[in-house]
């Protein structure tokens, strides 16, 4: 299933040289992902607080989605490159990344005027597509980040409504149309992690045979 994902590693080698100085100066992953939560929380009570009066506001939604892609990967590099990795730098990346959707994208989407329930199903099956993905681990499989919903490509579909939502007010139908179609995606996506950490855990039980 296509994904943004899948840009994943053409993404990291233009940012190497950056983790490397960063490396180097004494930051660490773990400051990395901390300050990757942070942006999330200052995106979320700008785009609150001053999107319902200013347009222009809405830039700021795609500008702190793709540099806060941009220090997940960073994150990412910092911990398996340079010998960084920890158990609380796991955590905090896992609880980190769903957090920072919750941050995000919840008050992005109530100052649309998205149906509320339809945010509460966004923000759960969100919640879940990054739970099973984690699970995999508890069954002898790996972490599985399978689309077509994955954490890159909410932050690209957002950032494209945002984007959208500079010039335009949209009306309240095509916001239902677009979280409802997310939603089922996400629900889609939760699918396939399941089926492709299943499916991984029985070839290595096989393989161990």
């Amino acid at each position: 299933m296509i994904s943004v994902y899948q840009l994943k590693s053409k993404f990291q080698g233009i940012l190497r040289p950056l983790s490397d100085n960063l490396c180097k100066i004494g930051v660490t992953a773990n400051m990395v992902t901390v300050s990757a939560f942070i942006l999330s929380i200052i995106t979320g009570v700008l785009t609150y607080l001053y999107a319902p009066k200013y347009n222009c506001v809405f830039w700021i939604m795609p500008a702190s989605l793709f540099v806060r892609m941009g220090l997940n990967a960073i994150d990412g590099m910092l911990a398996r490159e340079h010998n960084q990795k920890s158990n609380i730098g796991a955590v905090l990346n896992e609880l980190g990344d769903i957090l920072s959707d919750v941050v995000i994208y919840v008050p992005f989407l109530y100052v649309l005027n998205c149906n509320v329930w339809l945010i509460f199903l966004f923000t759960v099956l969100t919640i879940i597509s990054e739970t099973v993905g984690i699970m995999g681990v508890q069954i002898n499989a790996s972490r599985h980040y399978e689309g077509p919903m994955g954490k890159s490509d909410r932050a690209f579909w957002f950032g494209v409504l945002a984007l959208v939502c500079v010039f335009v007010t949209l009306p309240v139908k095509v916001l239902v149309i677009f979280t409802g179609l997310v939603s089922l995606l996400l629900l889609y996506t939760s699918y396939n992690r399941i089926s492709g950490a299943l499916k991984e855990a029985e070839l290595s039980k096989a393989g161990n045979e």
